[in-house]
């Protein structure tokens, strides 16, 4: 007990007025008195009311740290009652299920050997249920429990009840008439209920999530010129049974424009308007996108740069032409305000470092500041995909001509561990285990390991990336990979090991270009064929190659001018000699084109391939070294080219220096709910293997087929399953044209599964 004299003398008291000689305080443990006194608020020598007196009463206990506060005058003395809330000796949670403990402690604000506050426990509760309710689980009740324990203590208990998630059973569209049902619900991140929910977690209805949906619609309908879309409503009505929900969006597509005249002019003085008009790509005709503005704007910024032009600003005029549906840009070269980088602050990466993020800014300490710089920044964290979350904002410095650029992140989890299988009807069924990181050590680096075996075969990788080697947009790779393999030929095993480390860097928009050193072994052994070509090249055992080599890359896909097309190009050469036991020249080349055609429901695709290899001083090229893999469907592995024959009829492949294969594709729905993932496909494919420099090592009796080119011709149609388990591919395969050593496949599946 605490008595505080806070007047000297006693004094007269009119009707309930009170003046106290002394306050004593009782039942407080932790709580020193003075603080209560300072909670009551009662001043030494003032005369208090009754009603004053109450307050005090309500002002402590709305402290927070009392269950029960009792003000009681008795004559010249204020007694004080209280009792304290009991401290928290442990939090627990009862019947979660979908949400982890570890997640549900990092939600509440209570805490172990804190006091214990109701209103706390109650608040934290209500954090609780929003958090089921963002995972679809809207029915979720928490209730916050107490157990008593000696000492003033208590267990805080969150009962949970979790309930069912509430599915989105239909997602519907009013208003569109460019784009299907179903081929907006392809851009959605909201999923219809399928028979697979169990293994679905986007069908689920979640508040936020359909909040991203409507800027994504508008996104995708922006980009492909329909610049006065909205989205005008979203309708999330309840079922009957309050077990599902019917979504719709009523959306209001407008006109697509396309562009119009594009000029450049200048406000800017000494700047010249052709230079920089120049470095555009946008031509009129081509279909609106604010995308291809904004790139344009970057594009004459990077060259305002290199000119060595301060804060030239870009500002484009956009003048609209109803008539006609275009939109004429007038990009307008003006002279920004004079505002420069103080610094640029990072918080919230608890493992990513510093470095990591600040070479995501192309702007530095001290550079004039361009707000544009600054947005593209914040994307290029966000792609980095090592965060939850990424805020990029920029404040006024200690100076009205100076910006402090501050960049807020949450970290994310970004290392994998799998265990997989997988089947096709080449290898049988193989298993797979797997690890991944993403941001190694937080350096941004990213490191791989796999395994991977079937009944014949074991490959091993390892893989490691440095994206920003000797701090430049280069990137380093390390790869070591070993295979061993009885099924490339089933009638000699082989056995491969590479170390192959490799540099790639940008050199322009949508081109890279990559160099490498690849040193390997390559073994074939324990051949029981009757090959004479085959049996020489095991003969010469173990071999050592040490190569350069180069590819350069060309990609558009889905980020080019025409969102709903793209191409891909790469051409690539290795050059063995410098040292190792193979001195050839190895050529690659591949170019893919594809296109969204009916409204964007088909694919089209085709491919282009093709490769050669040369051995030089003499030397012939052995199995292991020359193209034998499918190029074209219909065939087994190792079944297509030349092939020496037997007179018994048994046929042995031999792969060729050469091959080529233009291979057409469309994918299509089949009128399934989108949620299923099945759509439909039909191919056409052109190909062949040909050329081998060994001929002379035919086998006495034995013959060799053609090794000219004779391209087989397959057609056929294609089963595709975006599956829970991965990707699932059948190819039904009817061969047109083939040769007599050919070993034709009518059927084949591949799927992977993860588990």
């Amino acid at each position: 007990m605490v008595s505080l004299a806070l007047f000297g003398a006693a004094a007269p008291a009119q009707a309930q007025d009170f003046r106290f000689t002394e306050v004593v305080i009782e039942g407080n443990q932790r709580i020193e008195g003075a603080t209560i006194l300072s909670f009551a608020g009662i001043e030494r020598g003032e005369t208090v009311s009754a009603g004053q007196l109450n307050d005090a009463s309500q002002r402590i206990l709305a402290s927070g740290l009392f269950e029960t506060v009792e003000v009681e005058p008795r004559g010249n003395r204020l007694v004080i009652k209280v009792t304290e809330f009991p401290t928290i000796n442990r939090i627990a949670f009862e019947g979660n299920n979908k949400i982890k403990d570890e997640d549900l402690s990092g939600f509440i604000q209570s805490r172990s050997r804190q006091v214990f506050s109701p209103t706390l426990a109650e608040r934290d509760a209500a954090t609780i249920s929003e958090a089921y309710s963002q995972n679809g689980r809207i029915a979720a009740r928490v209730t916050p429990k107490v157990i008593r324990r000696s000492d003033n203590r208590v267990d805080l208990v969150f009962e949970i009840f979790e309930g069912r998630g509430i599915e989105i059973e239909r997602i519907g569209f009013s208003g569109n008439r460019e784009f299907s049902d179903r081929r907006l619900r392809r851009v959605l991140q909201s999923k219809q209920t399928g028979l697979l929910r169990a293994f679905i977690q986007r069908d689920s209805f979640v508040e936020d999530r359909v909040n991203f949906d409507r800027q994504v619609l508008t996104d995708f309908y922006n980009s492909r010129g329909f610049v006065d879309f909205r989205v005008t409503g979203v309708n999330a009505e309840l079922a009957r049974e309050r077990d599902a929900y019917f979504l719709t969006f009523t959306v209001q597509e407008g006109q697509q424009f396309s562009f119009g005249q594009i000029t450049t002019v200048s406000e800017y003085a000494g700047v010249e308007a052709e230079e920089y008009h120049d470095t555009l790509k946008i031509r009129p005709g081509i279909v609106y996108s604010p995308t291809l503005v904004e790139n344009s704007i970057t594009r004459m910024e990077l060259l305002a740069v290199k000119n060595g032009i301060d804060f030239l600003r870009i500002e484009p005029r956009i003048t609209r032409n109803d008539r006609d549906l275009t939109l004429d840009v007038e990009f307008v070269l003006q002279r920004g305000p004079r505002v420069f980088v103080e610094r640029i602050d990072i918080e919230g990466n608890t493992t990513t470092l510093d470095r990591v993020i600040r070479r995501q800014f192309q702007t530095a300490e001290g550079d004039p500041f361009n707000p544009r710089a600054v947005r593209q920044a914040a994307e290029r964290i966000r792609a980095l995909r090592f965060f939850e979350n990424v805020d990029v904002n920029a404040r006024e410095g200690t100076r009205p001509d100076q910006v402090i650029i501050k960049a807020e992140v949450e970290e994310t989890t970004t290392g994998t561990v799998s265990v997989g299988a997988s089947f096709s009807t080449d290898n049988g069924l193989g298993l797979q285990f797997g690890f991944s990181e993403r941001n190694f050590l937080g350096r941004g680096q990213q490191l791989t390991f796999n395994i991977f075996g079937t009944a014949d075969n074991v490959n091993y990788n390892i893989g490691f990336v440095e994206p920003a080697f000797l701090g430049r947009d280069v990137a380093l790779g390390l790869d070591f990979a070993f295979r061993e393999t009885n099924s490339d030929n089933s009638l000699f095993d082989t056995a491969t090991g590479i170390f192959r480390p490799s540099l790639t860097f940008p050199t322009g928009e949508n081109t890279r270009f990559g160099v490498f050193y690849n040193v390997s072994y390559n073994d074939m052994s324990d051949y029981n064929g009757t090959s004479g070509i085959l049996q020489n090249e095991v003969n010469q055992g173990a071999l050592w190659t040490s190569s350069v080599g180069y590819e350069f890359t060309f990609d558009t896909r889905r980020k080019g001018l025409n969102p709903k097309a793209g191409v891909l190009l790469s051409f690539g050469q290795e050059f063995a000699g410098l040292g190792g036991d193979n001195e050839f020249i190895k050529t690659t080349a591949r170019a893919v084109a594809e296109t969204d055609v009916f409204r964007e429901e088909v694919t089209l695709r085709a491919i282009l391939e093709g490769g050669a290899i040369h051995f030089n001083s003499g030397q012939g090229s052995r199995f292991i070294n020359r193209f034998s893999n499918p190029i074209i469907r219909g065939f087994e592995t190792n079944g297509l080219g030349p092939a020496e024959l037997t007179p018994g009829g048994s046929t042995e492949q031999l792969g060729g220096d050469f091959f080529a294969a233009l291979k057409f594709e469309a994918e299509f729905p089949l009128g399934l709910p989108s949620e299923f993932g099945i759509t439909g496909g039909a191919f056409y494919d052109i190909g062949s293997i040909w050329g081998i420099d060994n001929k002379g090592s035919v086998a006495p009796g034995n013959t060799l087929s053609s090794s000219g080119f004779e391209p087989r011709h397959v057609i056929g149609l294609s089963l595709f399953w975006d599956s829970p388990f991965g990707p699932i591919r059948m190819d039904f395969s009817n061969v047109l044209k083939s040769e007599s050593s050919d070993v034709e496949q009518s059927f084949n599946l591949s799927a992977r599964t993860d588990f």
